[in-house]
């Protein structure tokens, strides 16, 4: 059962997000507006993973579901992408179970209440 939501704006093929714990937008809809991604991820009870500043700004006022898991970094080739997330992804998802927003920089991981 899914658990995470991959907006569109990351990349489809990527070995840590190839379980069954993740649906990519892709595999939806990948022409829903961010209002149809919240409300699906709202009503799956999923965390939306995403490079969009608009679905932090908008837990910020709201309570989950669904959380926001937003990575703040720029573009980045898929390697050095890839590295930076697998060095701290079991503590995003750790955070995520506690805060209803974490923001993953490279160099820190915040997570807000």
């Amino acid at each position: 059962m899914a658990s995470f939501l991959i907006d569109a704006n990351l990349p489809y093929y990527f070995s840590l997000w190839n379980t069954s714990a993740f649906i990519h937008q892709k595999d939806i809809n990948d022409e829903w507006t961010d209002e149809q991604i919240w409300l699906f991820a709202k009503e799956n009870n999923l965390t939306i993973i995403s490079k969009d500043s608009d679905f932090s700004n908008k837990i910020m006022l709201s309570i989950p579901p669904p959380r926001v898991i937003h990575i703040r970094f720029g573009n980045m080739k898929m390697k050095p992408f890839f590295d930076t997330i697998n060095k701290v992804w079991n503590e995003v998802v750790e955070m995520n179970k506690e805060h209803k927003l974490v923001n993953v920089f490279t160099d820190r991981i915040e997570g807000i209440e």
